[in-house]
C-alpha cells in the first residue's frame, strides 16, 4: 500500500464501518478502510453474514443520503406492524404496534447483510477517495495532537486525522486506547435463520415471548413463491446447543411450536448461525484522535432493532460534525461534541434493551402474569403506546 496519508481512518469492514467509509467518503474526505476478516456477500458463501437487520425510518434517510438506499430497497421488506404475542398462557395474546399510528411510513425495512453489505462495496468502488482493503487488521496506533499513525498487519502504516473504531465487540482499537467496557452476560444465545410459512406475513414483524428471551419473525421477501420471513430465536446456551443439533425436521417442527404457530409450519431455508447474547457499554466513545462506533461502542441483544441503527447513527452525528467544521476533523472539541451527543442516549437505549430481554427470559408464572398485564396496558393507552414507538424508532 502506498498510501501514506488519509483525513479517516475506519478499522473494521462490517456493515457500520463500511458506512462510515462510504459516509466520509461522499462528503469528500479521504478515507482508508480496512478489515482483518471479510465477509461473503452472496447468500451461499460460507463466510456470508446470514442475518437481516430491520433499518428504521432515520437509518433508511441515513442510507439514502449517503446513496445507499436506492441500491438495496428492491430487496427489502416493509415493516408496517410490530406485534407482541405473549405465549407465556393457555393462550396466545397479541398486541399490535401500527405504524399507521404515528407515521405514513412504515416502522422500517428488513435486509440481508449480505445484501446490503454488497451495495457498501458497489458504493465504494465508485468512490476515488475511499480506499478498502480486505484481509488487512489494524495492529499499531500511535496518537499525536494533529493525527494518529495506524499501522497495519501488512506492515504499512498511514496518517489520518481521525481514526474510526469500528472493528467489534472485541475492538483493539478501544482495548489500545485503555477505553473499558461495562459487560454483562445473559446465558443467553441466538439463532438466525430464513423459515417459508404458509401464511402471509402482510409486513408484520411479530415477537413471541415466552421464556428464554423472544423468537422473532421478521419480514422478508418472497422465496421461491412462498412467504419468507427472518427469524431470531434466543434461548438459554443449552437449549441452543439442543436446537442446533437437531436434524431439520425435527427443528422445523421445534420452531413452529416456538413460534406458536402463527404463521403455520415453518420450513428453514437457511444456515443456521448461533451468536451469544450479551450487553456492552464502553465508559467513554472516544480518545485523542479516535472515535469509537457501533460495537466498539455498544452492543445490545437483538430486540426491538436497536443495534445498528444506533451505530448508523454514530455514524451520521460522526459525519455531521465532521461537515460543520472539516478544518476540527478529529479534534478534541470536535470528539467531545460526539460523546455529548451520543452516550446518554445509546446509553439509555442500551439500559432499556437489557431490561426488556431480562423481562423476556422469565419464567415464573406471576412474574409472567405482572408482564403481560404491562404489555395490555402500555397497549391500551394511546399516548403512552405511541409514546414508546416514537422512542423505539428514534425519529425526531
Amino acid at each position: 500500500m502506498t498510501k501514506k496519508f488519509a483525513d479517516v481512518v475506519v478499522s473494521g469492514g462490517g456493515v457500520a464501518g463500511l458506512a462510515a467509509a462510504v459516509a466520509f467518503g461522499s462528503s469528500g474526505f479521504d478515507v482508508l478502510c480496512v478489515d482483518p476478516s471479510p465477509m461473503g456477500t452472496n447468500q451461499k458463501d460460507p463466510n456470508a453474514d446470514l442475518r437481516t437487520t430491520a433499518y428504521l425510518q432515520p437509518a433508511k434517510k441515513f442510507l439514502e443520503q449517503i446513496g445507499i438506499w436506492q441500491l438495496v430497497q428492491g430487496e427489502s421488506a416493509a415493516l408496517n406492524v410490530m406485534r407482541i404475542t405473549d405465549a407465556s398462557g393457555n393462550e396466545p395474546q397479541s398486541y399490535d404496534f401500527c405504524a399507521s399510528d404515528i407515521s405514513d411510513e412504515p416502522f422500517g425495512w428488513n435486509v440481508g447483510n449480505w445484501i446490503m453489505r454488497q451495495a457498501l462495496l458497489d458504493r465504494i468502488s465508485n468512490l476515488p477517495n475511499v480506499t478498502f482493503l480486505s484481509g488487512v487488521s489494524t495492529n499499531r496506533i500511535l496518537r499525536r495532537t494533529s493525527s494518529a499513525l495506524v499501522g497495519f498487519s501488512d506492515g504499512s502504516s498511514v496518517e489520518a486525522r481521525l481514526l474510526i473504531a469500528a472493528d467489534g465487540r472485541n475492538s483493539f482499537v478501544r482495548e489500545a486506547a485503555g477505553i473499558e467496557v461495562a459487560r454483562t452476560d445473559f446465558g443467553q444465545m441466538a439463532i438466525t435463520f430464513a423459515v417459508t410459512h404458509p401464511l402471509p406475513h402482510n409486513n408484520v414483524s411479530t415477537e413471541v415471548h415466552r421464556t428464554g428471551g423472544p423468537f422473532t419473525l421478521v419480514p422478508l421477501p418472497d422465496h421461491q413463491g412462498k412467504p419468507c420471513s427472518a427469524v431470531v430465536w434466543m434461548e438459554s446456551n443449552a437449549n441452543v446447543e439442543t436446537l442446533m443439533g437437531l436434524d431439520v425436521e425435527e427443528f422445523n417442527a421445534a420452531a413452529t411450536e416456538r413460534s406458536a404457530n402463527i404463521l403455520g409450519p415453518l420450513e428453514n431455508v437457511s444456515r443456521r448461525m448461533p451468536w451469544p447474547i450479551i450487553s456492552q457499554l464502553a465508559n467513554r466513545f472516544y480518545a485523542e484522535r479516535t472515535a469509537l462506533i457501533a460495537e466498539a461502542a455498544h452492543v445490545v441483544p437483538p430486540i426491538g432493532a436497536q443495534g445498528l441503527n444506533m451505530s448508523l447513527m454514530d455514524v451520521q452525528t460522526l459525519m455531521e460534525l465532521a461537515l460543520q467544521n472539516q478544518n476540527g476533523l478529529g479534534s478534541p472539541d470536535q470528539l467531545k461534541a460526539y460523546q455529548s451527543k451520543r452516550f446518554n442516549d445509546v446509553k439509555l437505549r442500551h439500559a432499556g434493551v437489557g431490561i426488556l430481554n431480562k423481562t423476556s427470559m422469565i419464567s415464573i408464572p406471576a412474574v409472567q402474569r405482572l408482564r403481560a398485564a404491562g404489555l395490555q396496558n402500555l397497549h391500551a393507552i394511546s399516548p403512552l403506546r405511541k409514546a414508546a414507538m416514537r422512542l423505539g424508532l428514534g425519529a425526531s
